[in-house]
């Protein structure tokens, strides 16, 4: 993966916390079609494996389409099953290196470094592809006690060569705020999926 410089793909879209019924994919084949989605991460914490193997299927077929790499959170043996581009591991989830002996040499590995200086600079030094920082904002879609502020974005983007992920309750009103300090891609879910006021389609367009 590379820094993702004067690129209008900066959108790191992640699903909803559910995914029910054929709305979602009208929806998401509408969003990647905006062209500003680069990455988009399958997060189904609480649904059974079976329906993540299904409904996985079906959202990398859209992914391929829209020449959006396919990530999976957390699960390795998952995405090596559904052959998606990658995996994205939290902190208390499986080691890198054996991530990486799972999906092999080629695939992407992102790891979570919350607002850590000391894991960024460990997930560099391990070769991972790409790391985040994180919640910037109050986020509707997952609770974390975990605070970033944009420092460590200003910090990585001197010290980091890997790509930066910024993630937590980011929106149209203040993701400039976090690209210009530092981030390459702003992760989504909740401003997409769940806003009271856009569509998902009318959301993802209010990143210019």
């Amino acid at each position: 993966m590379k820094k993702n410089k004067l690129n209008k793909r900066f959108v790191y879209l992640i699903s909803p916390n559910k995914i029910k019924g054929n709305k979602f994919y009208v929806d998401l084949e509408k969003v990647l079609n905006s062209k500003r989605v680069n990455f988009f991460q399958m997060r189904l914490k609480s649904e059974r494996n079976k329906n993540k193997i299904f409904i996985g299927k079906k959202i990398k077929k859209i992914c391929n389409k829209y020449k959006v790499k396919f990530l999976v959170n957390d699960e390795p043996y998952l995405a090596k099953k559904l052959n998606a581009d990658g995996c994205h591991l939290g902190q208390k989830d499986m080691s890198f290196n054996k991530c990486k002996k799972i999906l092999g040499k080629k695939k992407i590995i992102g790891i979570t470094c919350h607002n850590s200086k000391k894991l960024a600079l460990k997930s560099e030094s391990i070769n991972a592809d790409y790391i985040a920082f994180g919640a910037f904002y109050k986020s509707t879609t997952k609770k974390t006690v975990f605070k970033a502020n944009l420092d460590i974005l200003r910090w990585s983007k001197k010290k980091i060569s890997m790509p930066i992920v910024a993630i937590g309750g980011i929106n149209s009103s203040n993701y400039k705020k976090i690209l210009s300090s530092g981030a390459d891609f702003i992760a989504c879910a909740g401003y997409i999926w769940n806003n009271k006021k856009l569509d998902p389609v009318s959301a993802i367009n209010k990143f210019k």
